[in-house]
């Protein structure tokens, strides 16, 4: 799709202030206590000083009322800069949820901490229950106008900086495993919730979440009570999108930085770059992550015209082909790099762990291939329908 010039304006401003903030390893170290963390709480706030936060979200809620392309253009941009804000793009993953099925008063408080830079985290899966949500069975018993959340969470992104929690949690066991989910707004300083981290390649990024007898209002319901299966494949279609979007981000960064070491890097008395073995591996990646850019930006397109009706099988697509794309750019940087990709120096291993992760969370690659699999079929069966 083409730009606006003011949309083209915005991504050119991204790309500068991150170039200006936190564009060298020295900065970065200094925004993240040397790698340990990926979310800067007061670079976040910085940004939302901006009115780049939340600009997709709706005014009347207290966004900006912007387009899903510009949030596109915004995830893309700051992931290529190495911005320290991975708390901004899963708190925008769990607002998808309570734009659509919240009250106005839950729409509201998370929107306004969204875009004033505060952090929201989404607590899905379990020890026992990763790729299989519906087998969720943290405990959500009603007590009085109370509930009552017993059990345990993992793999929680920035849980450790949420102010809030939207928690899947079990209202019925009698029923179907899909039924009986209910989704909850906890806060992030509960009583009775225990916060501990899980210790990555990428750093402190993810937790664990104990329970033990955390009340919550009846009023902390989001949604309808048991709906919580239905509520969430909307959200977890625009999270693929947003995964996407970041993955062209970090694809494009290092091809950027790839291609930069290739023209100055010497052997045998000539730049590689200018080795033909080392061209057409530059030129595949490039042409593969504008094919990623493509699909992303029409599929955002889409979303804005309200097109949703194969949301979910696009959206895999764009998560599926953008995370491989990225972990294949930063692996084919690493090794074109050779002993400099390896040095923590030049960043590039960085960007490789930060590149693995991906093609396993929003769903793991390999899920996003069997829902795409069942959005195949045939003319005659599509007519049918």
């Amino acid at each position: 799709m083409r730009f606006t010039p003011e949309q083209q304006r915005f991504a050119q401003a991204v790309r500068e202030f991150c170039a200006r903030e936190c564009g060298t390893p020295a900065q970065r170290d200094a925004l993240t206590e040397g790698g340990a963390e990926t979310n800067s709480p007061d670079f976040l706030r910085k940004i939302a000083g901006l009115g780049w936060l939340g600009i997709s979200l709706p005014e009347e809620d207290g966004g900006i009322g912007g387009s899903f392309v510009d949030e596109c253009l915004f995830l893309e941009e700051s992931t290529r800069g190495l911005a320290p804000i991975s708390g901004y793009s899963t708190g925008l993953t769990a607002a998808q949820t309570y734009l659509r099925y919240g009250t106005a008063e839950q729409r509201r408080a998370i929107v306004e901490n969204l875009c004033a830079g505060g952090v929201e985290a989404i607590s899905l899966s379990e020890p026992g229950a990763g790729t299989d949500l519906a087998s969720a069975r943290l405990q959500a018993r009603a007590d009085g106008a109370d509930y009552v959340l017993n059990g345990q969470k993992t793999w929680t992104s920035v849980a450790h900086l949420a102010d809030h929690l939207l928690v899947l949690a079990r209202t019925d066991a009698s029923g179907p495993k899909h039924k009986g989910l209910t989704l909850f707004m906890v806060e992030g300083t509960a009583p009775g919730l225990e916060i501990r981290g899980i210790d990555t390649m990428e750093g402190h990024v993810v937790n664990d979440v104990f329970f033990t007898d955390v009340r919550v209002p009846a009023s902390a319901v989001v949604g309808t009570e048991g709906a919580a299966w239905e509520h969430l494949n909307r959200g977890l279609g625009v999270e693929r999108v947003i995964i996407a979007a970041m993955s062209v981000g970090a694809a494009q960064r290092a091809l950027d930085d790839v291609v930069a070491y290739t023209a100055e890097r010497e052997q045998f008395g000539r730049t590689i770059g200018s080795f033909q073995a080392v061209r057409h591996r530059l030129a595949d990646l490039a042409t593969e992550i504008e094919h990623c850019r493509a699909f992303l930006y029409d599929l955002a397109d889409r979303i804005d015209a309200g097109e949703e009706a194969d949301l979910g099988t696009r959206s895999s697509m764009a998560k599926l082909k953008s995370t491989e794309v990225a972990k294949r750019a930063t692996l084919e940087a690493m090794q074109l790099m050779g002993g400099y990709g390896y040095a923590r120096e030049y960043g590039m291993e960085g960007q490789v762990r930060r590149a693995l992760a991906p093609p396993i969370y929003g769903g793991t690659n390999e899920i996003q291939r069997e829902i795409i699999s069942r959005g195949l079929r045939s003319p005659a069966a599509k007519e049918r329908s």
